[in-house]
């Protein structure tokens, strides 16, 4: 009986120290990691809205499902141009997260993909960019798209899904056109 409560004993000590030593790591690298969080955001919104500078994009809401901003012509902000938003398809592996800009129109302008876990060498190639090129070209595709019709070919769209990766495919080009809808909604019910 004394050797049990000496294991146990040992182990709750143990435990708590662990415990202790990861709160204090946590509480170490939290401020961290929200700054980086927040600078990936900052550098997705200029690769997704390119035709407005910095200052001129602005956080509109967050009150529902959708996270979206509004883009102005300039730092003024007279004269909104365009939207940029945040949106989640379920992918084969993990959840794709893509910051996806339009204008006002509803044609896309830019699109960077913000997290993903897909698998390596199938569905990461959503971030793939070709020897020679600049940019992934996955995502090019849906440049100068109305973000409300993109579709895959296979599901009779414009949108070439990736070989050996179409549940990525797909996950991202139906995210991205429901995540419009559900912004025209948002932006409906603000104006309301």
């Amino acid at each position: 009986m004394k050797d049990i409560l000496r294991l146990g004993s040992i182990l709750m000590l143990t435990t708590a120290v662990a415990a202790v030593g990861l709160a204090a790591v946590y509480s170490v690298t939290k401020p961290r990691i929200e700054e980086q969080k927040r600078l990936a955001i900052e550098n997705a919104l200029t690769l997704a809205l390119p035709m407005v500078e910095k200052d001129a994009i602005v956080p509109a809401g967050d009150q529902s499902d959708i996270q979206y901003y509004k883009a102005y012509e300039s730092a003024e902000k007279d004269t909104l141009v365009g939207y940029a938003y945040i949106t989640r398809g379920a992918g084969y592996s993990s959840t794709i997260e893509t910051m996806v800009g339009v204008d006002s129109s509803g044609k896309i302008v830019g699109l960077k993909v913000l997290d993903q876990k897909e698998t390596p060498g199938l569905g990461t190639k959503i971030e793939e960019v070709k020897y020679g090129e600049s940019d992934p070209w996955f995502t090019r595709q849906f440049i100068n798209k109305p973000a409300a019709k993109v579709q895959l070919e296979k599901d009779g769209g414009s949108i070439d899904s990736i070989t050996g990766a179409t549940i990525s495919s797909r996950a991202m080009t139906n995210s991205i056109a429901e995540g419009y809808h559900e912004l025209q909604e948002a932006v409906k019910n603000q104006q309301n």
